[in-house]
């Protein structure tokens, strides 16, 4: 058995969890080509990449899900528990607001990027995510796109900061805690932080995307995906 052959027989237990029967043919199965299984593993991509941007390119995206909020970063802590302590609270959670909403904002920027990720993949590149674990194929695209993405991310998120007020927010709350005596603080670029927890979030919501077309036959809602990953029985 080729390596072809060997990689369409394992598909069911790598993506379906299913048991493929030992007298069980690919060609009894209805017959997909290699091409037509390329093409639902990107599709599957595709859809699973979509809804992550979908879910965190919009409003509280990133704000209200718990798994992905930006929090204040460990520099900073120091500086939020002393405005917290002179009644400055406020301050410090609309500056994690604003994170959030910079975010949100650049989220939908790594849509196209994602698309030519999945256009430009290999029969190998599948046959390894295919192989690979639960989030193979997210891990194929931190590989393939994170530079893009990061420098994509930047002049969004920057502009976004500045259009929420979160770059003044930032300056103001340095400002205010070196006014608390003996208070110390350290110098930290707000971007960089900010584009790193976005890119680290995304890709997060990819990976559960990646579970849910692997393991749940629901989130597979195109014909070539119930072909693909639902077409082999137990």
């Amino acid at each position: 058995m080729n390596e072809r052959r060997r990689f369409i027989a394992s598909l069911a237990s790598v993506v379906g969890a299913v048991a493929l029967p030992s007298n069980f043919a690919f060609a009894q199965r209805g017959k997909l080509s290699d091409n037509q299984i390329i093409s639902g593993l990107k599709e599957a991509l595709q859809i699973g990449t979509g809804n992550a941007i979908n879910l965190t390119g919009r409003l509280d995206g990133f704000f209200k899900n718990a798994a992905i909020k930006i929090l204040l970063p460990k520099q900073l802590n120091t500086v939020g528990k002393g405005l917290r302590a002179i009644g400055q609270g406020r301050l410090v959670d609309d500056f994690v607001l604003s994170m959030n909403r910079a975010a949100e904002k650049a989220a939908p920027e790594a849509r196209k990027i994602f698309v030519d990720a999945v256009k430009q993949m290999t029969f190998d590149d599948a046959r390894k995510i295919l192989f690979g674990n639960d989030t193979a194929a997210t891990e194929y695209f931190k590989g393939k796109t994170s530079d893009q993405i990061t420098t994509a991310f930047r002049p969004i998120i920057s502009r976004s900061m500045d259009e929420v007020g979160a770059t003044k927010q930032y300056k103001d709350l340095i400002a205010r805690f070196k006014d608390i005596p003996f208070a110390k603080t350290q110098s930290l670029d707000i971007d960089d932080y900010v584009v790193g927890k976005a890119l680290d979030g995304l890709f997060f919501m990819v990976g559960e995307e990646e579970k849910k077309i692997r393991k749940n036959p629901a989130a597979r809602i195109t014909s070539i995906l119930k072909d693909v990953f639902g077409g082999l029985k137990r």
